[in-house]
Order: C-alpha cells, then sequence, then structure tokens
C-alpha cells in the first residue's frame, strides 16, 4: 500500500527454478485501497469504496470477487474470504473442501488459508471450515484477537500470546520462548509447523498527564489535554498519531481510522485515513462532530448536520433542522434534535435506526450495528442488533453513555463506570476507579478519572490501551 495515494504496488512472480509463473499477480488495478491481500498467483484488494478487486490467475474463480461493501479481505491459495460490512463472511474460489463455505453469523476478520479458512467472531472465538485433515480447522478454545489460516495448520493470537494448532511435522506443540520485549500486535501462519508463543504482557503505563476528554477509536485513541491540545496514541498506519494538529480543542471524536476535533473557534478539522473525503476540510463553524468509519458528520452553529466522507448507503444524508448532539459510525448516524428527540438516518440492517419514537433524550451514540440513547432522567434505551445483551440497558441512571462497535459504556453520578455487551478482549470489564468520563471503542476503552488521569482496560493491540506517560 502506497501512503501518498492508496495505490497498490506489487512485485516477484512465483517461480520452482523451473519457470516463472506470471499471471499478472503483481500488476494490480488502478485506484484507492484501503488494504490488499496476496494469495498464490492472485491477490486482492480493498478499495476504499469498500468494493473488493481481485486480479491475477483466474482459474477456480478466486478472482470472481462478489458485489457489495466489505470491511476485510484475505486470499489464500485458490480461494479468498471477506469481511462484509454487516460482519458476514463470503468466499469464492476454490471449494474442493469446503474452504469457501463460510458458516452464517458476524465475524470481525476472516483469514483465507491453502484448503480451510478461519474466522474471528465477535465474541473472542475462533471458527475454521474447509480442509481439517491435521487439525487445522479445529482453533483451541481460547479468546482471540486475531486469527491467521496458513497451509496445514493455524494460529490465534490472544492477549496472552499466540497459540496454534494443525500439522507440526517433527515438533510438537511447545512453548516457544517470549520476544524479550514488547507486545505482540498480529500474527500470520505461514508453513507447516506450529507453536505456541507466549510473551509477556505489557501493562498499560500510569500515565502523568491531565485530560478533558478522551476518544477510544478503532485500533487508535485520541484524548485533549487539559491544556487543548491533543494526544494520540495506538496504530498509526493512516498517520493517525503523526498527522496529529497543533493548536487548541474543546471536543474530539476517533473514528475506526480517522479523527475529527473542534477548535476553540469552532471550525474542525480531521486527519488519519482520507479515503472518501472523510478528512476533507469543512467550513463554518460547528459546535459538535462525530467520525464514523468512513465519513464523518458536525453539527453547525446554527443547528443543522453537515456531513461529509462516504455517501453510499444514504450516510449522509442526515435529517433536516436542528440538533444539539449527534454519533455516526460504520454506516448510520444518529442525533439529538433541539425539542430532545432521536433521528437516526443511513443503513438500517438490524433495525439499528429505528429509534424510539417517544421521550426526551440528552444524548445518542452508536454502534456498528446498533445505538443508545441516554434520556432526559438520566435512564438508557437501546436498540439494534442485541447479539451480546448489547442492547440491554442497564438499570438505574447515568450521566454519561457511550458505544462502542459491539459493546456499551456508562458513567454514573458517583463516578462509576458500568460496561456491558460482547465482551471480548476484556473491554467490558472495568478497571477499578471513579470517573468522570468514559469511551468504548472497538475492542477496547477508556476513562478519565476525577483526578484527570486516562485508564484504558480492554485490548492494547497496537498500544490502543497504552496513554501516553510523558507530561
Amino acid at each position: 500500500m502506497r501512503e501518498d495515494d492508496g495505490g497498490i504496488a506489487c512485485w516477484g512472480t512465483e517461480s520452482f527454478g523451473r519457470s516463472v509463473l506470471d499471471y499478472g499477480q503483481a500488476d494490480p488495478p488502478e485506484g484507492e485501497f484501503s488494504a490488499v491481500s496476496a494469495g498464490y498467483l492472485h491477490a486482492c484488494g480493498l478499495r476504499t469504496s469498500g468494493e473488493i478487486a481481485c486480479w491475477g490467475r483466474g482459474s477456480f474463480g478466486r478472482t470472481d470477487a462478489p458485489e457489495g461493501g466489505f470491511a476485510q479481505v484475505s486470499s489464500g491459495t485458490t480461494h479468498s474470504c471477506a469481511v462484509r460490512e454487516g460482519g458476514t463472511v463470503s468466499c469464492w474460489g476454490m471449494n474442493n473442501y469446503g474452504q469457501s463455505e463460510a458458516p452464517s453469523g458476524v465475524f470481525t476478520q476472516v483469514s483465507a488459508g491453502a484448503w480451510h479458512s478461519c474466522g474471528l467472531r465477535e465474541d473472542g472465538s475462533v471458527e475454521c471450515w474447509g480442509d481439517d485433515e491435521y487439525d487445522q480447522s479445529n482453533p483451541s478454545p481460547g479468546n482471540y484477537l486475531a486469527v491467521s489460516a496458513g497451509m496445514r495448520h493455524s494460529c490465534g493470537l490472544s492477549s496472552m500470546g499466540t497459540s496454534c494448532w494443525g500439522r507440526r511435522d517433527e515438533r510438537p506443540l511447545e512453548v516457544i520462548a517470549a520476544p524479550a520485549a514488547g507486545v505482540v500486535t498480529d500474527v500470520s501462519s505461514g508453513g507447516d509447523e506450529g507453536g505456541t508463543t507466549t510473551p509477556t504482557p505489557t501493562p498499560t503505563p500510569t500515565p502523568t498527564t491531565t485530560y478533558t476528554a478522551v476518544s477510544a477509536g478503532g485500533t487508535h485513541t485520541c484524548a485533549l489535554r487539559s491544556t487543548g491540545t491533543i494526544d494520540c496514541w495506538g496504530r498509526d498506519n493512516h498517520r493517525q498519531l503523526t498527522n496529529v494538529p497543533t493548536g487548541t480543542y474543546t471536543a474530539i471524536s476517533a473514528g475506526d481510522s480517522h479523527t475529527c476535533a473542534l477548535s476553540s473557534t469552532g471550525s474542525v478539522t480531521c486527519w488519519g485515513n482520507s479515503g472518501h473525503s472523510r478528512t476533507a476540510a469543512q467550513t463554518g463553524t460547528f459546535t459538535a462532530v462525530s467520525a464514523g468509519w468512513y465519513h464523518s458528520c458536525g453539527i453547525r452553529s446554527s443547528g443543522a448536520i453537515h456531513c461529509w466522507g462516504r455517501s453510499d448507503g444514504n450516510r449522509l444524508a442526515a435529517p433536516s433542522g436542528t440538533f444539539s448532539a449527534l454519533s455516526v459510525a460504520a454506516s448510520h448516524g444518529c442525533a439529538v434534535s433541539s425539542a430532545g428527540a432521536i433521528s437516526c438516518w443511513g443503513g438500517n440492517v438490524a433495525a439499528r435506526t429505528d429509534a424510539p419514537t417517544s421521550g426526551n433524550y440528552s444524548a445518542v451514540s452508536v454502534g456498528f450495528a446498533h445505538s443508545c440513547a441516554l434520556n432526559s432522567t438520566g435512564s438508557v434505551t437501546c436498540w439494534g442488533q442485541s447479539t451480546n445483551g448489547r442492547t440491554d440497558a442497564q438499570t438505574g441512571t447515568f450521566s454519561a453513555l457511550d458505544v462502542g462497535e459491539a459493546h456499551n459504556c456508562g458513567l454514573r453520578s458517583n463516578g462509576a463506570v458500568v460496561c456491558w455487551g460482547n465482551s471480548a478482549s476484556g473491554k467490558t470489564t472495568v478497571t477499578a476507579g471513579t470517573y468522570r468520563a468514559v469511551s468504548a471503542g472497538t475492542q477496547h476503552t477508556c476513562a478519565i478519572t476525577t483526578s484527570g488521569t486516562i485508564v484504558c482496560w480492554g485490548s492494547d493491540t497496537y498500544g490502543r490501551a497504552s496513554p501516553p506517560r510523558s507530561p
């Protein structure tokens, strides 16, 4: 992937010392991409539009990618699989072992191997399908952050290390010496030998800087210092950290791979993944801003909603009127009107835009396929996809609420934080403390203590749950 224009650069062919097998697998199409995966004699890329393009050898239909919007793609030996925006998996290409017959249900990641495939479910479990001659499709039990299907074995990454299953050849599965330092953030299965690596987890540092706001995104986190300046940490694959602007700000919102902030003068600045123009400069003054997965929205000083970025699926079709709060995610958004009513727009998978028609609300927050709102009385109402209990609103009253991809967290008036929904990676296991703000991300959660420091829990892949320590 080229950082300057989002294009793909490929090199090399497949040679066994006899002849070079060149089917154009190193000749990608033009266009802007957000991800790429190279298989055997073919490759597939995820365009910033969410569509998939494949190239190279087309036998067995391995380059016949399905239509629609996708979030992730993986190319194997003679087949490929991808996760759709709704979380279901589609596979295409050779299916002699059932490797292209993806199970139903919602996944967050998929990996296409040689003759089998593996997917990561929302609850952190792994499910594999296809060839199982060496138990490569029989995953070890556990709660995983990522999975990779190889030729005759597979590996999964958990918070405690890497577990592998399948063909061992001459060496039994064993614990391999852990890295001397650092945190393992990804896993990839290559040849035929398996093993289990258990690195020593790096504890989340105790920060010393004080903050007034925090926003947990996909694989990065951003926060406002008490001075109004911005700190970001975690993954920097789209320059989410490198391009943090200078100046003073009053609000911040971290999306899946980009961030937007509201300056003290009311202007909006966005940075990170620029695909679909989601970080394009906007004119005028705003009172609120929200960064989603592929688009962004803000409330102008007039109270009107203005959105920019990816436009399909009615993402940018915000309702007219005057509003006081809003939130956008992958394919939908919701806002609170000046009268306290909830309005939602965008894709309505799992009834995520079917907002309550009665009640007086003060805040709203949306996730991948569900939404929650805070009533003026402090009670919480949720709607949309109910998997893992994410729409089972907690009893009692709250002063603040935030919705992640598949979990929610609320702040009670006594400073206690309560989280519910998908509990994978420990993102709903609240670190004890008294807080004044909370933000739920994709696989992690961060909160600001009453003393102004930040505490995070859940997945620390890419360091997203490790706030800076320097003052």
